[in-house]
Formats: structure tokens, sequence, C-alpha cells
């Protein structure tokens, strides 16, 4: 079972807003927003982030997934998409979303149930991935900034390679530092006496 969430519900029938405040707690979840249509979606997930935002598709004034698009551009939540249509387009659409399910009405409470387990474990996966990402692009970035400081140690000071290295190790643990952010010291100190 997918721990309790607070959950942002988005839909413009009243009978599904109604089942969804009704079904989500027996799901042992919290329903933290109740929208008509996407706008007050959009106006309402600003002042209350959720764990997971559940939206129908075709609504007044701005639809789910461009509703989706604005709140996920400033932080990516999980998505579950609701239709009363099997659309080709709209799935496509929502491919390019950060949605993670998609179910047709009329929903079961079963089929919301495995709906959010699914798409919370998904997020997961995907929120790792990304991290995993960033730091393999820390670690990239510092390897080249590490090479550059290399050669400026090399060049003032006379080292060869695997002595330049040591000096930068050495350095990073006397001044307890990272080796990339010791690296960048040396570059901006470099930079500084470079001729203007």
């Amino acid at each position: 079972m997918t721990a309790a969430l607070s959950i942002a519900v988005a839909d413009d029938e009243p009978r599904m807003r109604d089942y969804y405040c009704s079904t989500l707690p027996l799901l042992g979840h919290r329903v933290v927003v109740v929208a008509q249509d996407g706008r007050e979606m959009v106006e309402r997930c600003r002042n209350t982030r959720p764990d997971l935002i559940i939206t129908d598709i075709k609504m007044p004034d701005m639809d789910g997934i461009d509703a989706v698009r604005e709140i996920c551009g400033v932080e990516p939540l999980p998505i579950i998409l609701v239709s009363a249509y099997h659309d080709v387009d709209l799935l496509d659409r929502a491919r390019r979303e950060h949605v993670l399910a998609y179910l047709v009405k009329p929903i079961k409470q079963a089929d919301l149930e495995a709906a959010i387990s699914v798409a919370m474990q998904r997020f997961e996966e995907f929120r790792a991935l990304r991290k995993e990402a960033g730091e393999l692009r820390g670690a990239l970035e510092d390897r080249k900034v590490i090479e550059r400081a290399k050669g400026i140690l090399m060049k003032k000071a006379g080292l060869d390679e695997p002595e330049a290295f040591l000096r930068l190790q050495k350095l990073s643990r006397d001044q307890n530092q990272k080796m990339g952010e010791v690296a960048r010291m040396i570059l901006r100190t470099a930079e500084a006496f470079r001729p203007v």
C-alpha cells in the first residue's frame, strides 16, 4: 500500500469531485485541493503543494494537461490524468508532461488505488534517475575543472601530471573540501593573476 499522500483533484463534474473526496480518504490519503477547472487547480496548487495530482483532461477555462504543465513548471509532480474518452491526441499530449497514469471514466476504487501506487513508484524512479543524472553532470564538470587545475599546477609549479594530481588531493584533504572546489579555487586564483 502507498504511504498517505496529500492529493489535489480537479474535475468539472461535481459527482467526480465528490467521488475523490469520499474514496481517497478510504485509501488512506488526504484531499488537499479540490478544483472544478484547470485554472482553479493551478491557483490552489500554488499555495498547497500536493504529493500527487489527479485531474480530468477536458475542463472549462484550462484543460488538465495545460494546468499540469504550468504546475510542474516549478517542480515536477506525479500526475494521473482522467478522461471520459480514449483519445490518441490527448494521450500524445499527456506523454510530453509528467503524466504517470491515465484512467478512463468510470473509475473503480481498485483502479484508482493501483494507478496511485504505480504513479508514485514511477515518480520515485524518475526522481532517482534525475538525481543520478545531476550527480553525473556534476562529476563530469568537476573532472573538467580538475584537469584544467592540474594543467595550471603543472605549468606554474613545474610538476608532472601525477604530482599535480597528488597536490590537488593534498590540498583537498588539508582544506577539507572536495577536489572540484579546490580546483575551482586554483582556476580563480590563476584568473586573478592573468594580465589584463
